[in-house]
C-alpha cells in the first residue's frame, strides 16, 4: 500500500504492518472522538512516525498514485475530524 504524508512524500507499506498502523489509527480516532487535543496530537505523531519507520520512502521523481493520504503533524483536530471515516484514517 502506498501512503502519502501531506507535504512530505510517499511510503510503500507492506501488508504485514497494516495491523499495527490500524491500532495506532484507532487510538487517533478515540482521541479525536473525545476531543482530547493532547492525546490527538500524540496519536497523530505516533501514527506518522510508524509510517516513516515501517514504510520504504519512494523517490520524489517516482510518480505513483497514493492508496491513502495522511495529514501532516500540523493538521488540527477539527481538520482531521473532517477526514475521519467510521474506520479512522486507515480503512480496515
Amino acid at each position: 500500500m502506498i501512503m502519502r504524508i501531506l507535504g512530505e512524500g510517499q511510503y510503500d507499506i507492506a501488508d504485514e504492518h497494516l495491523e499495527q498502523l490500524n491500532y495506532l489509527d484507532s487510538a487517533l480516532q478515540k482521541a479525536a472522538d473525545a476531543g482530547q487535543e493532547t492525546a490527538f496530537a500524540s496519536a497523530l505523531s505516533a501514527l506518522l512516525d510508524a509510517v516513516r519507520r515501517l514504510g520504504t520512502p519512494l523517490p520524489d521523481e517516482r510518480i505513483t498514485p497514493s492508496d491513502l493520504v495522511l495529514p501532516d503533524e500540523s493538521t488540527s483536530l477539527p481538520q482531521v475530524r473532517e477526514l475521519l471515516s467510521d474506520e479512522g484514517l486507515i480503512p480496515g
